[in-house]
C-alpha cells in the first residue's frame, strides 16, 4: 500500500501522519471493510435478495469478528493462493461465520464494489483533515502577512533585485495560493464522496429489479451519495484527487523553497525555528539547515511523481480493468499520506518562522540604491517619453554601476535627467516607501478576503 520508509517505526513520522495512518492502516481498512459488507447485507435482506436472518447474522458477524494475526494470515494465504484480491478475505471471515455468513457473506458486490466506496470513505475523511490544516494555515499567514504589511524587502526576478515590496505582499501570494486550495477542496467534495455499488460489469443485474434502491439504501447508510451511473472504469474524480494533492503540496514546495533561499547566509532574511531541536550537520556544528523547508520540496516530487499513475488510470479496457484500479491501492494511500506531512510541516514551518526585518532592509542597499531605476524611469518618462527615458536611465545605471559610484549621485548629476527632475524630486524618488507600489493595498485586500 506505502512504501518502506512511510511503514519504517523510526522514519515514519517524516512521510506521513499519526491521523491520517489511521484511517489507511491494516486494520482500519478490514474494519471498514467489514463495515461496508455489513451494511450491504443489511440492505440486501431489507429488499429480499437474501434472507433476512443472513442480514443480521452477518451484521453481527462484522461487528464482532476480531482482527488479529491469525485472521492477517489467513486473508494473506487465501489471497497468494488463489491471485484474487477478495478470495483469501472472504474465505478467512467464511470459515469463522456460521451458515448465513457462509452462504451470503459478499453477495452480488465485486472487488470495486468495497474498494473503491472504501476509498470515497477515507479519502472523505482525509479531505476534511486537509481542510482543517489549510484553515489553520491560512490563519498563521494572515498573522504574518498583519505583522508585516509594511516590512519593506527586496523583491527579486530571475534571482536578481528587482524592486521593494513588503514581505506582507509576499506571504499575502502565499495565503491566496492556499485559500484557492480551500475552494478546490470543498468543490471537489461533490465528485468525490460516491458509494459504489455495480456488480461485474456495472449494470447491477446481481441487485435484480431493485437494484437501483438498493444501491441507493446502501450509499445512504454509508453517508455516501448514490452514483447515477456506475464509475469502475472512469476514474476521473480519483485522477482529480491526485492533480489537487499535486497542486497543495506545490504551493507548499514553493513556500519551503523561498524559505530555504532566503535562509541562504548571505540572504539570511528568514530563519526555519523548528519548534524541536534539530541537528543541521554532524560534520559542521555551525549550520542550521532548513530542514522542514528543504523536507517539503521532497514530499512534493512523490506526490507529483506518483500522482501520474492515477493519470494513467483514465484510459481503462471496457467495463472494468484491474491495471487502473489495482495501481490506484498503491497511489491513493502514498500521496494522500504525504500530502498530509506536507501540510503539517507547512504549518510548523509558518508558526515558527524568523523574520530578519534588518536584514530584509540591509539587503535592499546591496544594489547600491540601482532599486529605484524604475521609479527614475517612471518620473522623467512623464518630460521625455517612456522609451528615451529608459535608455537615459539604463545607461546611468549600467556606467554607475562599473565605476563604483553611487546611483543617486550620478542621476543628480545627469543634465538631461536632473535638467527634467528637481533635487527634490529624486530626493523623493529615492525613499523606499514610495516604490512599493499598492503592495499595502493589495495586502489589505487578502486580509478582508482570508
Amino acid at each position: 500500500m506505502t512504501s518502506l520508509f512511510l511503514e519504517s517505526s523510526i522514519y515514519q513520522n517524516s512521510w506521513s501522519t499519526k491521523s491520517l495512518r489511521k484511517i489507511f492502516d491494516e486494520e482500519a481498512r478490514i474494519r471498514t471493510w467489514l463495515e461496508i459488507l455489513s451494511v450491504l447485507a443489511e440492505v440486501q435482506s431489507k429488499f429480499k435478495l437474501i434472507p433476512e436472518s443472513a442480514g443480521s447474522s452477518i451484521k453481527k458477524f462484522c461487528n464482532e469478528i476480531t482482527i488479529d494475526d491469525e485472521l492477517l494470515h489467513d486473508i494473506k494465504i487465501g489471497f497468494e493462493h488463489s491471485g484474487h484480491s477478495m478470495q483469501g478475505f472472504i474465505n478467512a471471515l467464511a470459515i469463522r461465520g456460521d451458515e448465513d455468513v457462509k452462504n451470503w457473506l459478499y453477495y452480488g458486490a465485486t472487488v470495486q464494489d468495497v474498494t473503491d466506496t472504501w476509498f470515497s470513505i477515507v479519502l472523505r475523511e482525509a479531505r476534511e483533515q486537509f481542510q482543517l490544516d489549510l484553515n489553520a494555515i491560512c490563519l498563521t499567514a494572515k498573522n504574518l502577512i498583519s505583522e508585516h504589511r509594511n516590512t519593506i524587502m527586496s523583491g527579486r526576478t530571475h534571482g536578481q533585485h528587482g524592486l521593494p515590496i513588503t514581505f506582507g505582499f509576499k506571504v499575502a501570494g502565499w495565503a491566496c495560493e492556499l485559500d484557492r486550495h480551500r475552494t478546490r477542496l470543498s468543490q471537489l467534495g461533490n465528485r468525490m464522496d460516491e458509494g459504489q455499488l455495480c456488480g461485474g460489469v456495472g449494470s447491477l443485474s446481481s441487485l435484480g429489479s431493485q437494484g437501483l434502491e438498493i444501491q441507493k439504501e446502501f450509499c445512504d447508510q454509508l453517508g455516501l451519495r448514490e452514483p447515477i451511473i456506475s464509475w469502475t472504469s472512469s476514474r476521473d474524480v480519483f485522477a482529480e484527487w491526485g492533480q489537487l494533492l499535486v497542486l497543495i503540496t506545490g504551493t507548499a514546495d514553493r513556500i519551503g523553497h523561498e524559505i530555504y533561499n532566503l535562509q541562504r547566509t548571505e540572504i539570511a532574511e528568514l530563519i526555519e525555528n523548528s519548534a524541536i531541536e534539530t541537528v543541521g550537520s554532524i560534520t559542521m556544528p555551525h549550520k542550521q539547515n532548513p530542514e522542514s523547508s528543504e523536507h517539503l520540496g521532497t514530499l512534493a516530487r512523490v506526490v507529483r511523481h506518483n500522482a501520474a499513475i492515477l493519470l494513467e488510470g483514465l484510459v481503462n479496457d471496457h467495463e472494468r480493468d484491474g491495471r487502473t484500479w489495482k495501481s490506484e491501492w498503491h497511489a491513493l494511500p502514498l500521496i494522500t499520506l504525504v500530502s498530509g506531512k506536507s501540510l503539517e510541516l507547512l504549518k510548523l514551518i509558518l508558526s515558527n518562522l524568523d523574520v530578519c526585518v534588518e536584514k530584509m532592509r540591509e539587503n535592499l542597499e546591496i544594489s547600491g540604491e540601482q532599486i529605484f531605476s524604475e521609479s527614475v524611469m517612471l518620473a522623467l518618462a512623464k518630460k521625455l517619453g517612456k522609451n528615451q527615458a529608459q535608455k537615459i536611465v539604463f545607461k546611468e545605471a549600467i556606467s554607475a554601476r562599473d565605476k563604483g559610484v553611487d546611483f543617486k549621485e550620478a542621476i543628480l548629476n545627469n543634465y538631461e535627467i536632473s535638467s527634467n527632475l528637481s533635487a527634490k524630486d529624486i530626493e523623493e524618488i529615492f525613499k523606499y516607501e514610495n516604490c512599493i507600489g499598492l503592495c499595502a493595498e493589495m495586502v489589505d485586500r487578502v486580509l478582508d478576503k482570508i
